[in-house]
């Protein structure tokens, strides 16, 4: 995906979670991330995207903490969310294509950094907020672009989890692969132990435990919002998952 494309996914997403987050209410409970509320959700969100125009909009070359979300509720939070996200995209539109700043994964180019993550980012608190206003998060899923999923689990596999932050770790090594099964060649093999997991595209070699599903699945799955799909193998490579990969 281009950066130009990954920006009018922000900017979509972004109204869509204003939207839904609106519908919920301030007090909905959040069931993709139990210790929210609507009001935790969208503080969140719109810290992050603050964080991530400070970034470019500054050309910050060095690491800045997060601000303090605003004492903010009902109408004023969401007018305050969407006021940060409008300049988030404004931000990226506008951008230079060699802008120089601070990012955390490997990419392109640091717009091209910023302008996906926080498209990915967007997108799972979309879904976070529609979790509060009673979708059905299978229904939410099938109505994602698969590109765009497939993209979000290699973000995620490729580039999360290969920071030794990632706690997704064995005693012993171990071959976990992840298969879209609507997206061609859409496959990952991570390779699991006590070091951070290495993770390649494609299925060269056997694998340990196999997880598979359509993309949008899969995505909202290994980012913990659905129930993993279909596993074969070692479940508890699976289990695993499930535990260990919250991304801080």
């Amino acid at each position: 995906m281009e950066t130009a494309e990954f920006i009018r996914v922000l900017d979509r997403e972004g109204r869509s979670l204003a939207a839904a987050a609106a519908q919920a209410g301030p007090d909905a409970k959040v069931p993709t991330c139990p210790e929210w509320q609507v009001r935790e959700l969208l503080r969140h969100t719109g810290t992050v995207h603050r964080w991530a125009t400070s970034f470019v909009a500054g050309g910050h070359t060095s690491y800045l903490p997060f601000g303090e979300p605003p004492d903010l509720d009902g109408e004023p939070l969401l007018d305050w969310f969407r006021e940060g996200h409008l300049r988030l995209v404004g931000t990226l539109s506008d951008a230079s294509p060699d802008l120089a700043c601070w990012h955390f994964l490997p990419a392109p180019s640091p717009l091209a950094f910023w302008a996906r993550r926080q498209a990915h980012e967007t997108a799972v608190h979309r879904v976070d907020a529609d979790a509060a206003r009673g979708r059905d998060l299978q229904e939410v899923a099938r109505d994602m672009d698969a590109g765009f999923a497939a993209d979000g689990i290699d973000e995620l596999l490729r580039g999360f989890h290969a920071r030794a932050k990632s706690r997704v770790r064995t005693e012993e090594p171990a071959v976990l692969r992840v298969r879209a099964t609507d997206t061609s060649d859409a496959v990952w093999t991570v390779r699991l132990s006590a070091e951070p997991p290495v993770t390649e595209r494609g299925s060269e070699g056997a694998a340990d435990c196999e997880v598979s599903g359509p993309a949008a699945t899969l995505y909202l799955s290994l980012w913990n919002r659905l129930p993993l799909p279909a596993v074969s193998g070692d479940a508890s490579l699976a289990t695993l998952w499930r535990d260990a990969s919250g991304v801080n």
